[in-house]
């Protein structure tokens, strides 16, 4: 006698074979992902690793911003102070290149001012006189005006040097005209040292600090910077990341403190000249 299996059972097994097949589907594609965590972690882990460091440093930088100054109106006297010697001075003829502008005076009478350019960072006044830049650091000397890869940048751009985690001085071999790309991300303990030649960095994006210190900026020429963003920079060796649209200022501080921005030209850009906002302090803007 030939026994007959009901339909409905047999719709009711294949239907149970099929989820126990997806289900050991499944369970082979997780093993096999979790015996490589970068299939399935690596772009988390990223993240949560910049976000965290993200939030580190910006809450060791409103640490250090809070006692920046500690007394501000100590600060425009010793400036006025300062001024005023510096004036009474040339009228004496106390120096024989007086100029009157008390940090023209600090380092220009030097006629070997070159091979002593760190005496700069001995010559700040007011907010950001204890800007100290990158005075412990090396020379670095860039050679190469292009900015043709905002994520790897060649060594021998400014790019390139401005992103580092050491100090660094920075000078360069000759005039130079630089388009940024994208907005140039600064790391701290920086001078950006322009003295002796004729340095532009125009018709592109323009300069960011954020969440730095210790900055000295001398001697540039920044004009007719344009907004730019929606694209990946690198703000230092180890990272880059997405960046919106910038402003389109020709310095941006952002939550930055002991700044000095010093003989300087700015001009024509599409929002504005010197930008500092989110509590940034102890900062000298000087010409």
């Amino acid at each position: 006698m030939t026994m007959e299996v009901p339909k409905k059972w047999f719709a009711l097994c294949s239907f149970l074979f099929l989820i126990l097949l997806l289900a050991a589907v499944a369970a082979v594609v997780q093993k096999n992902d979790s015996s490589n965590p970068r299939i399935v972690e690596t772009e988390q882990l990223q993240s949560r690793n910049f976000n965290s460091s993200m939030a580190a440093r910006e809450k060791e930088m409103e640490a250090l911003n809070e006692n920046a100054v500690q007394d501000p109106e100590e600060v425009v006297s010793l400036v006025e102070m300062s001024m005023r010697n510096n004036t009474e001075r040339r009228k004496l003829g106390y120096f024989s290149c007086g100029t009157g502008n008390p940090i023209d005076d600090c380092w220009r009478c030097d006629p070997n001012w070159h091979r002593n350019r760190k005496r700069l960072a001995d010559c700040g006044i007011g907010f950001g006189r204890n800007a100290i830049g990158g005075r412990h650091g090396r020379f670095y000397v860039v050679t190469d005006a292009h900015d043709d890869n905002p994520v790897n940048p060649r060594p021998g751009t400014l790019r390139h040097a401005v992103i580092q985690t050491e100090p660094l001085w920075i000078v360069f071999k000759r005039d130079m005209v630089i388009q940024l790309k994208q907005e140039l991300i600064m790391n701290s303990f920086k001078t950006i040292d322009a003295r002796g030649v004729n340095v532009h960095i125009a018709n592109g994006a323009c300069l960011t600090l954020q969440f730095i210190t210790n900055v000295i900026i001398h001697g540039l020429h920044i004009h007719d910077c344009k907004p730019t963003g929606n694209a990946l920079v690198r703000s230092s060796p180890s990272h880059y990341g997405w960046r919106t649209m910038a402003d389109g200022d020709a310095i941006s501080i952002f939550g930055s403190s002991h700044i000095w921005i010093d003989h300087n030209s700015l001009s024509n850009c599409a929002d504005g000249l010197v930008d500092a906002v989110m509590g940034s302090t102890a900062i000298t803007i000087f010409q």
